[in-house]
């Protein structure tokens, strides 16, 4: 039985035939919002203990039977999202939404869609202990997700002027987050340097973002590895704002987005990196 402590006494009355649902509930409205939730998903519960078991007499190798059985269960993923999403937009203020998410939708919907639910959400919520598990549960999201819109960014190069992610819609391009401290990074610049000479003039470029904190090393780093792209960077190091934003946890990582702001692959190395702009740029 789920309820939120604080404020005034909680008062439940139950039976044992229908724990945890109550036909009466008193206390603060979190409390009443977790019990309208699980009085939602009742009857999902329901239905998915009839499919595990449906699932379970099916013969492995009676393929009708098998795809009649994936519809059911589509049909029923598609159920949870829409009871789901339909209780946020009615309790936009409470942490039963934010439980919601994370334990019914975060599976079942895009990355991109669960943005925009926990976006719906009120401040106090986003703001709370649950909206900050969410906020880094998204943030490991982006960090990895491929197929979906790259966030927007502003930092500024080596003369002081700042450039945007999106100045460079309509061309491919490769967000490359590395360092002059950073051995694997330096060892991995030649291949990132023959992969721009070799696609530069097929709509490609490279924005490198550097994770440093001197400027001195970073610029001389540039010259010397012969980094002929633009750079960028806040002098930040590991607190580098674009690197925090996209939940970059080692160097050298990259992102390679395509002309519409999509991310379409991440860490290309080598000749992993020649081989997709390759396929792509034809």
């Amino acid at each position: 039985m789920l309820f939120v402590s604080g404020g005034d006494p909680i008062h439940f009355t139950t039976t044992t035939a229908t724990f945890p649902l109550a036909s009466a509930v008193k206390g603060n409205e979190n409390t009443v919002a977790m019990q309208a939730y699980q009085k939602a998903f009742d009857p999902l519960i329901k239905r998915a203990q009839d499919l595990n078991q449906e699932a379970r007499e099916i013969n492995p190798e009676d393929e009708p039977t098998k795809n009649a059985f994936r519809k059911k269960a589509d049909q029923f993923s598609k159920d949870i999202v829409k009871t789901g999403t339909d209780f946020i937009k009615a309790h936009p203020k409470s942490i039963a939404s934010i439980w919601l998410m994370m334990n019914e939708l975060r599976s079942r919907v895009e990355p991109a869609e669960f943005q925009q639910l926990f976006d719906s959400l009120d401040k106090s919520v986003r703001e709370s202990a649950y909206g900050n598990s969410v906020t880094a549960y998204i943030k490991s999201l982006k960090a990895n997700a491929v197929n979906i819109p790259a966030d927007d960014f502003s930092q500024e190069d080596a003369k002081g002027n700042p450039v945007k992610l999106s100045s460079f819609r309509g061309k491919y391009v490769l967000v490359d987050f590395w360092a002059s401290w950073c051995g694997p990074c330096r060892q991995e610049n030649p291949n990132v340097v023959k992969a721009f000479n070799k696609y530069k003039s097929k709509n490609f470029t490279i924005l490198g973002v550097s994770l440093d904190n001197d400027r001195d090393r970073w610029l001389r780093a540039v010259q010397q590895d012969g980094l002929a792209w633009t750079q960028v960077s806040d002098l930040k190091g590991w607190g580098n704002e674009v690197a925090v934003q996209y939940g970059i946890q080692s160097i050298p990582a990259n992102m390679l987005i395509g002309p519409d702001g999509t991310i379409l692959a991440r860490n290309l190395r080598g000749e992993e990196l020649e081989q997709k702009l390759q396929e792509i740029l034809k």
